[in-house]
């Protein structure tokens, strides 16, 4: 009788033992480890605070509202965990030396056009325009699918920088003049702000190039220190009041195409953000190189309507043979920068390919599809030309 109790008392006993292991076990599966609790309240809780400086005018409308935007979208997906204070141009450094100050550190981020580095880094004239060359969607799809972003990425390795594709205007206009071009000598002798390789190539057509920022333009031209400038188009153009210092506003934008502008990051403080935030403000930029590029197409209509219907701006096209000098020198002086930098080599080569596939592409889908949709609809005149 003695031996039947003792059997089923030891049997409970080790079943109570059986589930209070598995009650401990459990409860420290529960447990966080302080460590790491701290790191993840720190990684969820800090705020990190950047500075990111751009060439543009503060306010400016278009290419300054674009790093704003992006300020405003990080600081939303990363519920405030990293904010972006925007400063324009002259506010922390002058607007030509972007650049180095995000280089060296001096601010985390920076927003321009890459071919403001042209001195520097010959090869950045890729990812800001090649005369002649693609167009923004072409630019787009060699940047994020054509392997154009990872030699952009090593071009700047060498300086600490990141950079990333920060909006694009689409084709510019060719610019404005204070004097009707009626052919390729009336370039001899003028003067005329244009950056990047294009600058080169308007000083071999006979011209002379000038390198100014965009809060210098207006001014240069009221003053006559400049004949000429292109800026971007009617939206920006409208915005910094060229038409009222140059009468003759010509098309097309032989010489930036599909401007593509850049944000640009520190390598190192881009490295100290946790993952989480790094794929943000990757992100944010995509976001908002599409969202310039949108705007821009919405915003050029109406600007051009009223720079020809509430000013005295005379449109006109560039003569045939203005482009002819233009392509043979833009010809030239991308075959000199090719010999002078082996990187440059190396981007143009991709650049070429692609260049070459999407247009035999765009041969039968966008060029086809506009000439069908311009044999159908009515056809577009400008009253003054």
């Amino acid at each position: 009788m003695k031996e039947r109790t003792v059997l089923p008392v030891a049997i409970v006993c080790l079943l109570l033992l059986w589930v209070g292991t598995l009650g401990l076990w459990a409860l420290d599966s529960q447990k966080k480890d302080p460590v790491s609790e701290t790191r993840s309240q720190v990684v969820s809780t800090e705020e990190i605070k950047w500075k990111l400086v751009t060439t543009w005018p503060k306010g400016l409308p278009g290419l300054g509202s674009a790093p704003e935007n992006f300020a405003r979208r990080v600081q939303e997906m990363s519920n405030g965990r990293l904010s972006i204070r925007v400063y324009g141009a002259g506010e922390v450094v002058p607007p030509f030396e972007v650049f180095d100050a995000v280089s060296q550190g001096v601010a985390e981020m920076g927003h321009g056009a890459s071919y403001y580095w042209k001195g520097k880094i010959p090869s950045s004239v890729f990812y800001t325009a090649v005369p002649f060359g693609m167009t923004a969607q072409e630019m787009n799809g060699w940047l994020h699918y054509g392997g154009g972003l990872e030699l952009w990425r090593e071009l700047y390795a060498p300086f600490g920088v990141r950079p990333f594709a920060g909006g694009s205007t689409g084709v510019q206009m060719a610019g404005w003049f204070n004097r009707e071009l009626k052919s390729a000598n009336d370039l001899k002798g003028l003067k005329m702000r244009i950056p990047g390789l294009a600058g080169e190539v308007f000083t071999a057509s006979g011209g002379t190039s000038v390198r100014l920022a965009g809060g210098e333009i207006y001014t240069s031209m009221q003053t006559g220190v400049i004949d000429a400038v292109e800026w971007v188009g009617p939206y920006n153009d409208r915005t910094l009041g060229l038409m009222e210092v140059a009468e003759y506003y010509y098309y097309p934008g032989w010489h930036e195409p599909g401007a593509m502008l850049e944000f640009t990051v520190n390598q190192d403080a881009f490295d100290r953000l946790s993952p989480d935030l790094q794929a943000i403000v990757e992100g944010a930029a995509r976001a908002t190189n599409q969202d310039m590029l949108d705007e821009f197409t919405a915003r050029n209509n109406s600007s051009l309507t009223a720079l020809l219907e509430e000013y005295d701006t005379k449109l006109r096209p560039l003569p045939d043979d203005v482009l002819d000098i233009l392509h043979s020198n833009a010809v030239i002086a991308l075959d000199k920068l090719k010999e002078d930098d082996p990187m440059a080599t190396k981007i143009s080569a991709s650049y070429q390919t692609f260049l070459d596939g999407v247009r035999t592409y765009h041969e039968i889908s966008e060029r086809a599809y506009l000439n069908a949709r311009d044999r159908v609809l009515p056809p577009i005149s400008f009253t003054d030309q």
